[in-house]
């Protein structure tokens, strides 16, 4: 294939748009186009409506979501730089890649609903692609180091006979799980088909069963009942990383051998894990307290005070249910809260302070950068790009 010899770089965009997140990625990788220079072309198909580049193409490098073999064989045959921006064929030497830390992830899907009491876990993760077992295999890895338990589902040898044989599949291993359960499902899809299946068989979403996706999207979690719950990734980031290293590789760098990979943004938490699945009734309370007077001010005493129960037995019943203490709790919960309107809201930072049971600015700067390795300007700058395109 030709190179032309003109300054603008052609850039190719092989990455679906038919979801948030690939919307996101085009988005950003766009963003930094126009800051580098490039033209680009965005999504061209062949006559079988494949992502492919046509022949009369004259490009620089590009940039994709590899998802099938024959999409890599394609892409090498051009024997132009090339990043992929997905983990559905294994890495090779002469392409760089951007894409999720699937570990952080698993851990930041398992805290969600460890956070919401739940002890039973399950993993949904069809065979969509390469990607729905790493992101299956991390989060059995973190539930497993965390000592309990997950129950995996098997895709059966029946499963492509239609929707009404996968229902009752799904059915039967539902039915053999203890409940409350907590549910990891890989992506969207099967998150909100996993909620259509519970509301078809009479089980409580999320009472009975409490259910995350893997990636947020905003039609599929926003129109499934009740609303899902997902990890929310930084895809503007993976398309801005992704824009920086194909430029570095057009210059003549050499693709990396390692993966870069960005951490998702953070768990958005809607109805499906609305749940907190704790015997302790007392316990249950006391968790709702803290989370509905966090921006109060809230304290270790004032638990004490509010609610019949000794400080140390209170560190007890804590450790024992949530393996950690009052006080841990209490920073987490208002932590979470001051990074959802660091996200969502243009407030100022001693404003976000007072509202999360800070006394000052300076407080929240302090504690912030503690327990999450940055300042909240910082964070709010780095992240702030993905919360924006909600």
């Amino acid at each position: 294939m030709g190179k032309p010899n003109h300054r603008i770089r052609q850039v190719g965009i092989l990455i679906e748009t038919d979801d948030s997140w690939g919307r996101n990625v085009v988005e950003a990788i766009c963003r930094a186009a126009r800051q580098l220079d490039w033209t680009v072309l965005i999504a061209p198909r062949d006559a079988q409506g494949r992502l492919r580049l046509p022949r009369i193409w004259k490009g620089h490098g590009v940039i994709a979501s590899i998802r099938t073999p024959a999409l890599l064989r394609h892409l090498q045959q051009l024997e132009l730089p090339v990043v992929d921006v997905a983990m559905m064929v294994p890495k090779d030497d002469w392409f760089g890649r951007v894409a999720t830390d699937d570990a952080v992830r698993a851990k930041m899907a398992f805290e969600h609903l460890r956070n919401h009491g739940l002890s039973h876990f399950a993993c949904y993760a069809p065979p969509i692609g390469r990607y729905s077992d790493v992101r299956a295999d991390a989060f059995l890895q973190v539930v497993g180091d965390n000592g309990f338990e997950c129950s995996l589902y098997e895709t059966g040898s029946d499963e492509d006979k239609g929707w009404l044989t996968n229902h009752a599949n799904v059915r039967r291993w539902l039915a053999r799980l203890p409940r409350p359960l907590g549910v990891f499902a890989a992506d969207p899809y099967p998150a909100r088909q996993m909620v259509e299946i519970c509301t078809l068989e009479s089980i409580r979403v999320p009472d009975d069963v409490a259910i995350l996706s893997g990636d947020d999207d905003d039609l599929l979690c926003n129109v499934a009942s009740p609303h899902l719950s997902a990890v929310e990734l930084a895809s503007h980031r993976i398309g801005d990383s992704a824009a920086q290293l194909l430029s570095r590789m057009m210059k003549g760098a050499a693709a990396p051998k390692r993966t870069t990979l960005i951490p998702p943004l953070r768990v958005r938490s809607r109805h499906s894990t609305d749940v907190l699945a704790i015997e302790d009734e007392e316990l249950a309370e006391i968790l709702k307290c803290i989370r509905d007077s966090a921006a109060d001010g809230i304290t270790v005493s004032s638990l004490t005070r509010r609610f019949p129960i000794s400080r140390r037995r209170l560190e007890q019943r804590f450790r024992s249910v949530l393996n950690r203490s009052p006080a841990e709790e209490i920073r987490r919960v208002r932590m979470e809260h001051a990074c959802r309107l660091l996200l969502d809201s243009d407030q100022s930072i001693a404003s976000i302070a007072l509202k999360t049971g800070f006394a000052t600015g300076a407080s929240l700067s302090q504690a912030f950068r503690q327990q999450m390795g940055a300042t909240p300007g910082e964070y709010r700058q780095v992240n702030r790009a993905d919360a924006d395109c909600d």
